[in-house]
């Protein structure tokens, strides 16, 4: 087998890989969303606890369990991921940059890296291994 072969081979499977990216990322995105709504696996700091629904974080938690799940659906991938790119860059530039310049110090990566692959994925579309693909067919 030549390596140009492999490589095709292994290229071949960008559509899976970017399902997977996107059912992976969605998964932990959920968790961020439940540590805000149900305290689960464990509540906010400082005390531990959950923020009102109704509030900005809140509805922020909303935001990353309801559009995590669909994103993991895969089910209107293109707009919800556009919606949850712009969250983060809400969550990045109200909550992290006030605190410093650089991400790393102001614990801001995490929302960096979530806006990027949102807005990515509402570009790119959801991979091979969606409700959306299901829907189109």
């Amino acid at each position: 087998m030549t390596t140009t072969s492999l490589a095709a081979r292994w290229s071949s499977r960008a559509p899976e890989m970017l399902a997977l990216l996107r059912i992976v990322a969605s998964l932990i995105y959920i968790l961020a969303g439940t540590v805000i709504l149900f305290a689960f696996p464990a509540g906010m700091p400082p005390d531990g606890g959950t923020a009102p629904w109704l509030s900005q974080i809140g509805v922020g938690g909303l935001l990353e369990v309801v559009g995590g799940a669909l994103m993991l659906l895969g089910l209107f991938t293109r707009p919800v991921a556009f919606v949850l790119a712009g969250e983060m860059a809400v969550a990045y530039f109200q909550f992290h940059f006030p605190q410093g310049f650089w991400p790393n110090l102001n614990g801001g990566i995490p929302a960096i890296l979530y806006c990027f692959l949102w807005l990515y994925l509402s570009a790119a579309g959801p991979g091979a291994w969606s409700l959306d693909a299901k829907r189109a067919k």
